[in-house]
């Protein structure tokens, strides 16, 4: 028989944003899941992330003004603008990671590994405790206006944006890699 937790590991799958709704994590759960996620390999303990935490009517103030800074540099049409401004009220609590490197002898790739792994522990805590998440960049990770916005320093990037909540849906299984293509011994 299989643990809880290899189950857990073997079906967690994740859901699009649009899909999720409430309830979200209340916050005790939540901060379990940040709690979870900080619980991660760090290379001399740098924690290289930090969290901002989106939650309530703040979610449409940012769709709001990410749209207002797309719309400075792109001409979008009415559902564009009506996508990017309910970007962010779907699911009920949206957690963004930020990358924040350290200047150290610890190389900053190690440090982009750790903050990969911040990431997926916000998906598998989510998932232990019932609630399903995406992952997702879109173009806002990467625009400097959006990044100010959310406050980066110049150093930061964003890892990623964590739509958390309940699934409206079963989601499908999508095709999962053959091993013996992946796999090879030394």
């Amino acid at each position: 028989m299989q643990n809880q937790l290899v189950l857990l590991l073997k079906n967690r799958r994740s859901v699009l944003s649009k899909n999720l709704s409430e309830p979200g994590p209340d916050e005790k759960q939540l901060k379990t899941i940040l709690e979870i996620a900080a619980r991660v390999p760090d290379h001399r303990k740098l924690e290289p992330w930090r969290f901002i935490v989106i939650q309530g009517d703040a979610r449409k103030n940012l769709g709001g003004k990410f749209c207002a800074i797309r719309l400075q540099n792109y001409k979008l049409t009415s559902e564009q603008i009506s996508a990017e401004q309910n970007r962010y009220n779907h699911a009920p609590t949206v957690v963004v990671v930020v990358f924040s490197p350290v200047e150290h002898k610890t190389p900053v790739f190690e440090q982009l590994l750790s903050c990969g792994a911040v990431c997926q522990h916000i998906n598998l805590a989510s998932s232990a405790l019932g609630f399903n998440s995406q992952w997702v960049t879109n173009w806002c990770s990467f625009d400097k206006d959006a990044q100010k916005e959310l406050g980066l320093k110049p150093h930061e990037s964003i890892a990623g944006f964590f739509h958390i909540g309940t699934a409206s849906c079963i989601p499908s299984d999508r095709q999962r890699p053959n091993l013996d293509d992946k796999v090879n011994y030394y």
